[in-house]
């Protein structure tokens, strides 16, 4: 593209050569040019009419301020409402969270009625709770000091029932090992032979007190552990035989007699169900069998109570009159 520029005082008609590249530059060029002079004139004059108040600028800009300024407010203000909401919700979920803490603490023990409760969102200071009141309900947004109460109120608590659910779990978990500590698991897996009670002695055919089960087997037969515990006896004995005894704690202690083989020693820590000994004849004994016992604070117990417990029920379950 040729551009031809004549005029009266030029001897010649001068003649330029534009391309599109050089017609693309020139636009950017005045674009930028634009720009600058715009961003100048706003800096250097609507800004200065503002602050030094020019008749005529001054408003147009305190409009366009206030218009922004309303539209950012209302941004802020739909935010604030959308939070709000999911505060409320949130307390409504922390207000159920403690009803079934109040549940819960029954069935572990804990008492919750020195503990706070939930904070309500703040209330008008204002009101004494005196007088007549009324009028139409108008919602009024909170404030950001008023959402800020809440989320710190709404944290504590949520840090409060987080350590009460802590400490419910620790009771229960407590619970839980006691139980596993119970011997309600048969040793052997057949039919109980003598009972506990007064009976005629095998070998003296006197009244005596008969303080165990007596479980038939063929020599051999595994005996495993009534529960968890520790063995603190593993020895012979001239009226047990061999004879291995487990204390599961809280004063409770299973006496296994009249053994062929021990498998534990003394001292070892034994599960549940494990394998701890085999059926014999060893000690004061008429044939194969397994005398078991149960101890409480040293007296011999009915292990019948014991066995006939469901699985994992606490001690004082054995201990309620009449079982």
């Amino acid at each position: 593209m040729q551009l031809l520029v004549t005029h009266e005082g030029l001897q010649r008609t001068r003649v330029f050569q534009v391309n599109r590249f050089k017609v693309a530059l020139a636009l950017l060029v005045l674009v930028l040019l634009l720009m600058a002079i715009s961003g100048a004139v706003y800096h250097f004059v609507f800004l200065k009419a503002a602050r030094e108040g020019w008749p005529v600028v001054s408003q147009l800009v305190k409009l366009i301020v206030r218009d922004e300024i309303a539209q950012r407010d209302r941004v802020l203000r739909d935010n604030l409402d959308a939070f709000a909401e999911r505060v409320g919700q949130m307390h409504a979920k922390l207000v159920r969270l403690e009803a079934m803490g109040e549940r819960v603490s029954g069935l572990v023990g804990v008492k919750v009625e020195d503990l706070k409760p939930l904070p309500s969102p703040p209330r008008d200071k204002g009101s004494d709770g005196r007088g007549g009141k009324g009028g139409p309900f108008i919602a009024a947004a909170p404030s950001l000091a008023e959402m800020d109460g809440w989320l710190t109120s709404l944290d504590a608590a949520a840090e409060q029932h987080s350590d009460l659910f802590t400490l419910f779990e620790a009771r229960l978990l407590e619970a839980k090992l006691r139980a596993l500590m119970v011997p309600t698991s048969p040793p052997i897996d057949g039919p109980v032979g003598s009972g506990f009670g007064f009976r005629a002695d095998p070998i003296s055919g006197r009244l005596a007190l008969h303080n165990g089960l007596d479980f038939p087997a063929d020599v051999g037969t595994p005996i495993h552990a009534a529960a968890g515990g520790v063995a603190i006896v593993t020895e012979f004995h001239p009226a047990y035989g061999h004879v291995i005894e487990l204390d599961h704690g809280n004063g409770l202690i299973t006496r296994y007699a009249h053994s062929s083989q021990v498998f534990v020693a003394q001292g070892a820590v034994v599960k549940r169900g494990q394998k701890i000994a085999e059926v014999g004849n060893s000690g004061r004994s008429t044939g194969p069998h397994l005398h078991f016992e149960v101890l409480l604070g040293g007296a011999p117990q009915d292990p019948a109570r014991f066995l006939a417990m469901p699985a994992g029920a606490p001690l004082e379950f054995a201990k309620r009159p009449g079982r």
